[in-house]
């Protein structure tokens, strides 16, 4: 089931925190991983949430993460990394990683605004950049990170229906993990940390219509 109202990119910047606030409070899920958390503090990271206009409504793009990464290999995942001292800030960040991993220019990404952050049971706090691509972008994927590049139409992500909780054990304890169910295209599983960025998007959509 999709969501009544299809979510285009003017209501998606609406629902962000502006591109000058960018969110330093603590992560939204910190309360669901904060028992399985590294010691130590959490490592800042950033990634690049890229919206693209297509004829049929807004595609959020998606890479699958190569099987040989210490983190979170095979895995889906947006563009982005650790914030390196050589960074700016957050922004700078997702946009270099974003060049980086798939080849995309800086004058192709328009930000927009920042999601909440993420805590990762790998030790990494992520600030989410949203930005629109330019619609022509030509995917580089950089082998030895990315083995592959797709797109998933927004409206099928901010679909209601098309989000669940998964239940497994971990370390001897009942968790559960957001996972999206088969988006029609036989694509790579979108669960875990990618998963949550986006219901978070999605709630924020939530709270301003």
């Amino acid at each position: 089931m999709d969501s009544p109202v299809p979510p285009d990119i003017a209501a998606v910047r609406d629902a962000l925190h502006p591109l000058s606030q960018v969110p330093s409070g603590s992560a939204w899920n910190l309360g669901e991983v904060e028992d399985l958390l590294p010691a130590g503090a959490s490592v800042p990271a950033a990634v690049l949430v890229g919206l693209v206009a297509r004829a049929g409504g807004p595609r959020v793009l998606l890479t699958r993460r190569t099987d040989t990464l210490r983190h979170h290999a095979g895995q889906v995942s947006f563009p982005g990394g650790r914030v390196e001292p050589s960074d700016r800030d957050a922004l700078a960040a997702a946009i270099r990683e974003a060049n980086e991993e798939v080849g995309l220019l800086p004058a192709q990404i328009m930000p927009m605004g920042w999601l909440d952050p993420l805590a990762t049971v790998t030790g990494f706090t992520v600030l989410p950049l949203v930005a629109t691509l330019a619609a022509d972008y030509v995917a580089r994927p950089d082998p030895g990170e990315v083995a592959g590049v797709f797109e998933v139409p927004l409206r099928f992500l901010m679909g209601t229906g098309n989000l669940r909780r998964v239940a497994f054990d971990w370390k001897g304890r009942p968790r559960q993990v957001l996972e999206y169910v088969d988006h029609g295209v036989q694509g790579p599983r979108i669960w875990g940390a990618t998963a949550s960025i986006l219901y978070n998007l999605r709630q924020r959509l939530e709270q301003v219509r």
